[in-house]
């Protein structure tokens, strides 16, 4: 028997109340040849579970001015509400029915199928979106983060009921995290774990299921499958260039997130500074490192237009080299502490961020001071630690490009040589 994982947050705000629930596992559990299966399961939960029917929990929600949604993501499915403090006691026993009794009624799955179906066919249509999926496949190829949580088309088209069962009774099992902000007391931990259906979900845990742990994601590449070409007749170049890494909570994430912060973050990053400011070659740019349990990417992403899309490549080469090569400034330094906490304290604002990053953070394994703990660290990180951590984790970058062929086909030649 194992009690449900609570965290509070109490804070002073005006009869607000933000809850997260966290479920271990998510579109990287998805079966062979049913990708897109937990995206399903997280959208249809909400349609009707235990005593409710999709329209009596609809009303009920938006009734008290409410929002109640499950979102999934590559790790887990993150269930959210958000509410008055009033209307708390009513609300979160749908939250534990999702869990414990979801309805899946074929109605409600043949909406959300079409719905993930249009979004699918949307993704299709952003040159962003097509870069970062062919790098995606060269960096993890089938393995669990190797797909979007929304899936392939052809898969998506074939899930029905029967796929979405089994997946639905192994979420009573999987690891759960509540976490609650905003004006709650310290009672509500107790009142939670004695109420229906969270009291039975507190005694069905014991079963031990886990979640896949795939840990053999960074494979080095041989030099002719370090590039993905996508051809699109668009009037800029899409570049996005850089590698699977580690989980967050590894002992050199924080050095990696603050060689992210140095590279990407604000008008004064190294990309922005080197690519936008002396060349003028980017529309856009930054670096896009996020949170995962396993081998979470590192990647730089640039758009730039046709006839200036060589020397960015060219200058993006430059730069990857001189991270590896030449230590960060003292005032850099400064200037990355500063942007790493200015991060954390700006993902913290809200009752509903404050809520999810407990939850994620305690699903993960990593302590409720955790970012605490972050901001102490970081001062004893030094530029060569930073110096050392891209070498270990930038060697070997894998290149995606989208936009006109011959640009492209040109660029891949300046690749490879």
């Amino acid at each position: 028997m194992s009690p449900l994982n609570i965290v509070l947050d109490p804070i002073k705000v005006p009869g607000i109340l933000a809850v997260k629930m966290w479920i271990n596992g998510g579109s990287k559990e998805d079966p062979s040849g049913q990708r897109g299966a937990h995206q399903l399961l997280g959208s249809v939960i909400s349609r009707g579970c235990g005593p409710y029917s999709n329209k009596t929990l609809a009303n009920l929600v938006e009734g008290c001015g409410a929002g109640l949604r499950c979102d999934t993501h590559e790790d887990g499915l993150l269930i959210s509400l958000k509410c008055s403090d009033n209307d708390a006691g009513r609300l979160l026993p749908a939250m534990g029915w999702m869990i414990m009794n979801p309805h899946l009624q074929d109605d409600q799955i043949s909406l959300e199928r079409e719905l993930s179906l249009q979004a699918l066919q949307r993704q299709k249509e952003n040159p962003f979106q097509l870069t970062f999926d062919g790098w995606r496949q060269l960096a993890y190829g089938d393995g669990p983060y190797g797909h979007d949580p929304l899936g392939f088309v052809e898969d998506v088209k074939n899930l029905s009921r029967k796929d979405l069962l089994p997946l639905a009774e192994k979420l009573i099992n999987r690891e759960h995290v509540i976490a609650i902000a905003g004006t709650c007391n310290s009672n509500l931990k107790k009142q939670l774990q004695e109420t229906t259906p969270f009291n039975q979900l507190t005694t069905t845990q014991s079963s031990g299921y886990k979640c896949s742990k795939k840990q053999n994601l960074i494979v080095p590449r041989p030099n002719p499958n370090n590039i993905s070409l996508h051809s699109e007749q668009t009037g800029q170049v899409v570049l996005m260039l850089g590698q699977p890494t580690i989980p967050h909570g590894h002992k050199d994430d924080l050095a990696l997130r603050m060689l992210s912060c140095y590279l990407g973050t604000g008008m004064s990053s190294l990309l922005f500074r080197k690519l936008r400011e002396n060349h003028g070659v980017a529309y856009d740019v930054g670096v896009h490192h996020p949170i995962r349990e396993e081998a979470a990417p590192f990647l730089i992403h640039v758009s730039t237009s046709e006839e200036k899309a060589l020397l960015t490549l060219q200058l993006l080469q430059e730069i990857l080299g001189s991270i590896k090569t030449n230590k960060v400034s003292n005032d850099d330094m400064i200037l990355i502490q500063s942007k790493f906490q200015g991060q954390l304290a700006h993902a913290s604002q809200t009752v509903s961020q404050r809520a999810e990053r407990k939850a994620i953070l305690r699903g993960l394994k990593l302590g409720n001071n955790f970012d605490k703990e972050s901001i102490e660290k970081i001062k004893s990180i030094t530029s060569k630690d930073i110096q050392v951590t891209a070498e270990k984790y930038l060697s070997r970058p894998l290149l995606s490009l989208c936009g006109p062929e011959a640009t492209i086909k040109s660029l891949s030649k300046r690749w490879k040589t």
